[in-house]
């Protein structure tokens, strides 16, 4: 919360906030010279990361899933429900939304790295120059996670350049998987050199260069670069700065924003005010319980675990994971807050789930200090034994796959089991649920008509590969191919 109360003071700056695809310099002067601006360029970058691509977010990443479903009611958001059933075409808003907005983030980053370079050359002390290229190298993290997310989603897509003009972007051809690949890491190794390993609390969630390594390793799984993954892992095991949080409730928790096992999150907060400008984000609001009561403990209900999820938890012996998973109507939370029975849905997500006492903003404002976990330590445990599994050697953290796939389900208190790559996929289900996660698994496993279309059935006929680069974006740029498959 530290981090978004300073991040608030640029992102009601408009001019960083209103940057263009291109990264363009804001229309008005920017003193240089002073030492205590040089984070605000990046401070913006980190706000653009909160724009409202949310709701798209979980439309494709999670409801499309075959572990949770739209929610809500029937005839909320069609949209929302074409990626549910898989009836969707490329002309779905909900993939033009995600595209511009990652797109942003990279814009809003881009600036921020030209801007930083500008600083640098402005400022008069060594000390500050170098502050000014660490903050660089910090924009480079939240580039690289535009791309990375970019990719999961969509596969091959455009390098976008600071400075490119409107031509250049109307004839911007996709990179290869391997140009792209190697972009994200050149961002993330510079990041990692220079970036610190930590910060104080005031910075809050700010990225470190352990979120570069954990970035890294993630990356990396989705490239099927094994060695990459065990190695960027490796650094952050035997680095023992991180660990797994017994209690994981207190691990989704307000109070457990930036833990010891938080490598990556999105801040959200109200600044504990009741009104006014505010840096939260919408995420955990339009997961909330629908038409529940009071109505600071509502939200539009979207993304629900279902049955098929349930099932496979229980089969498992989970108990743990399903009461902090599973949000369910006619219960009352340990916090005191009642799920009424009347909600629409027999589940939401209890992920997201924010007790009454935050919810005090004069809207609804249920889950605006919420913030999006993206990169926690399990999954760094969980990735490093895949890679493992993978054949990529173990690396001096002591570690074998076995013992940190057992790390994470010992903390579950479910039976451990060999690590092999079928295992370690079903705990990343397990561990990972309505994180948006599943469904990008199954994706870089080429799953999704196997898997998913046993609950959604059109998947084994509507789905192919990655989700269907935007037809919106092949009118505005003549270079991109329409997404093998699809109909445009």
């Amino acid at each position: 919360m530290a981090l978004a109360a300073v991040m608030i003071i640029s992102a009601s700056c408009e001019d960083f906030l209103n940057i263009r695809v291109e990264g363009s310099l804001p229309s008005t002067g920017v003193d240089y010279t002073k030492a205590e601006n040089i984070f605000q360029p990046v401070s913006a970058a980190y706000a653009q990361m909160r724009s409202n691509i949310w709701f798209p977010y979980i439309m494709v990443g999670d409801i499309s899933s075959d572990d949770s479903d739209k929610g809500s009611t029937p005839d909320d958001s069609a949209p929302a429900k074409e990626l549910d059933e898989y009836t969707f075409t490329p002309g779905n808003y909900a993939f033009n939304s995600l595209w511009t907005g990652y797109y942003n983030i990279i814009s809003a980053a881009n600036n921020a790295i030209y801007q930083e370079g500008l600083y640098c050359e402005a400022m008069k002390t060594e000390e500050n120059k170098l502050y000014a290229r660490e903050c660089a190298n910090e924009a480079k993290v939240i580039r690289a996670f535009a791309y990375t997310w970019l990719y999961r989603t969509f596969g091959e897509v455009p390098i976008v350049r600071y400075g490119m003009t409107s031509d250049e972007l109307a004839d911007n051809p996709a990179a290869s998987k391997e140009d792209l690949y190697a972009y994200i890491l050149k961002n993330l190794d510079e990041a990692i050199d220079t970036l610190p390993a930590s910060y104080s609390k005031a910075w809050g969630c700010r990225y470190t260069k352990y979120t570069a390594l954990a970035l890294k390793a993630k990356a990396a799984m989705y490239m099927g670069d094994w060695n990459t993954a065990a190695t960027a892992s490796n650094e952050i095991i035997k680095s023992d700065k991180f660990k797994l949080v017994s209690d994981y409730r207190y691990l989704f928790s307000i109070d457990g924003e930036g833990c010891e096992e938080s490598l990556m999150e999105i801040e959200s907060s109200d600044l504990g005010q009741t009104t006014g400008d505010a840096p939260y984000m919408e995420y955990a609001y339009y997961q909330g319980p629908r038409s529940n009561t009071p109505s600071n403990m509502q939200g539009w209900g979207f993304n629900v675990p279902n049955n098929n999820l349930k099932t496979f938890l229980e089969g498992r012996g989970e108990g743990k994971r399903i009461d902090i998973t599973f949000l369910q109507r006619g219960t009352t939370t340990p916090e005191g807050d009642y799920i009424s029975d009347k909600c629409p849905n027999e589940y939401y997500n209890g992920k997201v789930y924010t007790p009454s006492e935050f919810n005090t903003f004069n809207t609804n404002a249920y889950g605006y200090d919420h913030n999006i976990r993206l990169i926690r330590y399990a999954e760094i445990l969980l990735i490093y034994a895949e890679a493992l599994a993978n054949g990529a050697p173990s690396g001096d953290c002591g570690l074998s796959a076995d013992d940190a796939l057992h790390l994470v389900q010992d903390r579950a208190g479910i039976a451990r089991t060999a690590a092999s790559i079928d295992n370690i996929i079903d705990e990343r289900r397990a561990e990972l649920a309505l994180e948006n996660n599943r469904i990008f698994d199954l994706i870089r496993l080429g799953k999704v008509a196997e898997v998913v279309g046993v609950q959604k059935p059109k998947a084994k006929t509507n789905f192919f590969g990655h989700f269907p680069i935007p037809s919106e974006q092949l009118t505005l740029n003549k270079a991109l191919e329409p997404s093998a498959g699809y109909i445009y």
